[in-house]
Parts: C-alpha cells; structure tokens; sequence
C-alpha cells in the first residue's frame, strides 16, 4: 500500500490551535481526546487518502480539495489535497460552521 507524507499547513495548525483553545474552555475533559483523536485522524490520511471524498467547496476553490469527517453528531471537517506523495491538510473547521470560502 502506498504511503503518504502528511503535512500540516500553517493555517490548519492555527485552526487545531484555536478550537483545542476553545474546547479546553467549553469542556475540558474532552479537549484532550478531542486533540489525540484529530492529529490521529489527521496522520491517518498518511494511507489511502483518496478514500475521502471530494467537499462540497472543492468546486468553488482552487484544486482538488477532499475533506475526512472527525467526530460523532456533528463531526469535525479535515480539508485537505493530494500533491503526488504528499497530503496537506489545509484547514480543519467545525461541521456546523459555513462552508468553507477559501
């Protein structure tokens, strides 16, 4: 099985950042998981990423843009693009939110 290098964009980072922030305020006992349980979904797009389908904003922005949901209810989105070996993971947002604009 072909293995891929993720790679986790500036302003993905900056996305994980805030909403672990913001989790750890809301609901602390949760934080933690919620942080373990995205960088391992996140690494796991490292194998077979092209299992994940196309986002609905992949249309409206440059590129071909995938998205892996994280979560139960309402999951967490993982926007990213393939580029030959590597998988950026360009942004991550939470499902109730708008569509993501670029």
């Amino acid at each position: 099985m072909k293995q891929y290098r993720v790679v986790i964009t500036p302003f993905a980072a900056d996305n994980i950042r805030e909403a672990h922030g913001w989790l750890k305020t809301e609901n602390p006992p949760y934080a933690t998981h919620w942080l373990r349980g995205i960088k391992e979904a996140i690494l796991d797009l490292g194998s077979m990423p092209e299992s994940h389908p196309l986002a609905p904003e992949s249309d409206a922005l440059d590129g071909t843009i995938r998205q892996r949901l994280f979560g139960r209810s309402t999951p967490w989105r993982i926007f990213f693009t393939i580029e030959e070996t590597t998988v950026y993971i360009l942004h991550v947002r939470h499902g109730r939110r708008d569509d993501w604009q670029g």
